[in-house]
């Protein structure tokens, strides 16, 4: 895995096409937000506040089930279709322009769930449930615009409060609607979602700024079709999805068996407790800012080997007393939360260092990994964990951590873009000159080598000691 935020702001060629005063040609975009080439957006804290919060509440609006498993089992059961839009909609982040892209995004996911909390039908409701899932892709249109915005030397800390926000959503979802439904239906669980949606919506408008659309040459289809020769030909990419689909096998195994640990003996507890451990791991996400941080300044490899080990000692006490005290169970849930995030910067980096002018492709390959993972961890955590017990259950992601771990050693952290296996650069192991990263970016970038009329046999050159320099 490449070490360093190697990455450069897209040049995007500035024509007065460029220049939106309109949203759609009818909606007016604040002058403010409107893109001036002579002084793009700038990307502060408030935006990027604003885009973690946008996460939290559009991506809740697919784990607002959880805690709801037993009242909805009465009714319905059916999960959302999210990898739908994960392959046909966050795409598009790379060919049209994004502000527009959210807007949209946002205003049918909100529109949608007011189906979700009306209908009495099952088929309306399993309907509704797979275009709500297709259409909550915002977080992952909104993560590699915030790696596109921020400055090269804050792109870690840029990705770790989105990040921050789309797992705030994961957990605030389980805390809201476990408190909702003690006291009231499932139905007012969403009722609040699509009041918060709408809330986001209007804030989104006053906030988001307008941006250039990049690779204006292309169509949809070739934009599809380079997702494909990315998933194949990229060893970094692969080795981030290998990683990232059992990590997230992890947390959701943790996550779902975690309602029915602590609803049986010996801790018995009701929906609303269940859902206020939604509140021990927003303690954990907390820290996101901070992790995103040290991922800005060392080798994001090396934050991930980090992370790794650490989420394995936490698991561990998972194995060994979760369904014993319940010290266990919160002090796993706090190292989990926090660890697991801090691995997730620390690839998202590392993916968005590959090509500038592809994030979106390279997000939603990596987001598809997660998704396929969080229904590995779902599915197969929960039948372990019915057959086989609590503990069984544990160890089960204790495997996959080591899965994780050896994906991750096959591939050393300075490697050239299509080295798949071993290791480059070693006696670079710690933090790198702004020159350093700089020239990795662009040994990495086949537009670089274009633009300098360098010789594509020369793009796996040697790298000069830095003494020699």
């Amino acid at each position: 895995m490449s070490g360093g935020p190697f990455f450069r702001h897209t040049t995007v060629q500035q024509t007065s096409d460029d220049i939106f005063t309109k949203d759609w040609g009818f909606l007016p975009i604040p002058k403010r937000l409107q893109y001036d080439p002579i002084k793009p957006p700038h990307f502060g804290t408030t935006l990027n506040i604003a885009f973690g919060i946008a996460g939290t509440f559009t991506v809740a609006n697919l784990y607002y089930c959880q805690p709801l498993l037993i009242q909805l089992a009465a009714s319905f059961v059916s999960p959302h279709r999210y990898a739908t839009g994960l392959l046909v909609i966050t795409p598009l982040g790379d060919l049209v322009r994004r502000r527009q892209l959210i807007l949209i995004i946002m205003t049918l996911s909100a529109s949608l769930t007011v189906g979700l909390a009306v209908t009495n039908s099952l088929i309306v409701f399993e309907a509704l449930s797979f275009l709500v899932g297709v259409v909550t892709v915002t977080p992952q249109v909104l993560l590699p615009l915030a790696a596109d915005l921020a400055p090269p030397e804050r792109r870690g800390t840029a990705i770790s409060v989105v990040l921050s926000g789309l797992l705030f959503g994961i957990l605030i979802a389980r805390v809201l609607a476990g408190i909702i439904a003690e006291f009231r239906s499932w139905r007012v669980v969403y009722y609040f979602a699509i009041a918060a949606q709408y809330l986001v919506i209007l804030g989104c408008y006053f906030l988001i700024p307008d941006y250039p659309s990049k690779n204006k040459g292309m169509t949809y289809w070739q934009i599809l079709g380079t997702m494909a020769k990315f998933s194949v030909t990229e060893p970094l990419l692969i080795q981030t999805c290998l990683i990232n689909m059992a990590s997230m096998a992890c947390f959701s195994n943790f996550w779902v068996t975690l309602t029915f640990l602590l609803g049986e003996a010996p801790y018995n507890y009701s929906t609303l407790v269940i859902g206020l451990f939604g509140v021990v791991g927003m303690a954990g996400v907390a820290t996101g800012p901070f992790l995103g941080r040290i991922v800005d300044i060392f080798v994001p490899w090396y934050a991930s080997l980090l992370s790794i080990i650490l989420l394995s000692a936490f698991q561990a006490i998972q194995v060994a007393a979760g369904g014993i005290h319940i010290a266990a169970v919160v002090i796993s849930t706090f190292g989990l939360d926090i660890f697991r995030q801090m691995l997730q910067v620390s690839l998202s980096t590392a993916v968005f260092s590959i090509q500038p002018d592809a994030t979106a492709r390279l997000n939603a390959i990596s987001v598809l990994s997660v998704f396929i993972g969080q229904v590995m961890g779902t599915s197969v955590g929960t039948k372990v964990f019915i057959n086989y017990g609590w503990r069984a259950g544990a160890a089960l992601s204790m495997g996959w951590y080591g899965w994780q771990l050896f994906i991750l050693l096959v591939r050393g952290p300075h490697c050239h873009r299509f080295t798949w296996f071993g290791y480059e650069g070693v006696a670079e192991s710690g933090p790198r000159s702004s020159d350093e990263e700089s020239q990795a970016s662009n040994d990495s970038n086949p537009e670089y080598h274009q633009r300098r009329n360098i010789p594509s046999t020369l793009k796996e050159k040697t790298r000069i000691p830095p003494e020699r320099k």
